[in-house]
């Protein structure tokens, strides 16, 4: 199976920390929300469980998948358990080859145009700006000059509501958001409404 993230909306949830138990219920509500891109990241407590289980019961809603990810053998768990999405914090382009290869969507971290044109030569469904709060709208002005404009650009790190207009206007395609959706202890009606909060921003910001 071939996944894809064009006709999707540009948000994905970063649920870095989300455990197993949690999983679905959290993904349920995220998906009734508006989302329907679900990242666990690697580091969180036995993420393949979380994924996997977020995968049967989401699977034909969400593209789901892993953040995070670094190596080669951690694409290959993924794709063995019908993760459908590889989102790393670098470029490295052995990890978009392979996330490819399996028919997944691949977004690496990138933050210069070399390594945005790296990532683009080796596949990369779409780019991950990242930290963009180390950057600013002006750098995706400049970048979206050079990009091929069919490209998916998403800003992830410090993103909210109150600022994802500036980086629309500037050419951002999307966001990831974590913190300001998600943390372990947050309970669930909480994550809902963020949730839902944060669709509306994204829907309002985009209209113009």
């Amino acid at each position: 199976m071939t996944h894809t993230i064009e006709g999707r909306l540009p948000l994905a949830a970063i649920l870095r920390g989300l455990e197993p138990e949690r999983a679905v219920a959290v993904g349920e509500a995220l998906v009734e929300a508006g989302f329907d891109i679900i990242e666990v990241p690697l580091n969180s407590p036995d993420p393949l469980a979380s994924i996997a289980v977020l995968v049967e019961a989401l699977g034909t809603r969400a593209l789901v998948g892993a953040g995070t990810v670094l190596a080669e053998a951690e694409v290959d768990a993924l794709a063995a358990i019908g993760a459908g999405l590889v989102v790393s914090p670098n470029c490295n382009p052995a990890v978009i080859r392979r996330s490819v290869g399996h028919g997944m969507v691949s977004l690496p971290g990138c933050f210069t145009p070399t390594e945005m044109f790296a990532a683009i030569e080796a596949g990369a469904s779409g780019l991950k700006l990242f930290p963009a709060e180390a950057a600013s709208p002006a750098v995706i002005r400049a970048v979206r000059a050079v990009l091929p404009p069919q490209v998916p650009l998403l800003a992830v790190g410090g993103i909210a509501p109150d600022n994802m207009g500036d980086f629309l206007a500037a050419g951002a395609d999307g966001f990831g958001i974590g913190g300001a959706l998600f943390r372990p202890s947050k309970p669930l009606a909480e994550i809902a409404t963020d949730a839902r909060a944060i669709v509306a921003a994204f829907k309002a910001a985009r209209a113009g």
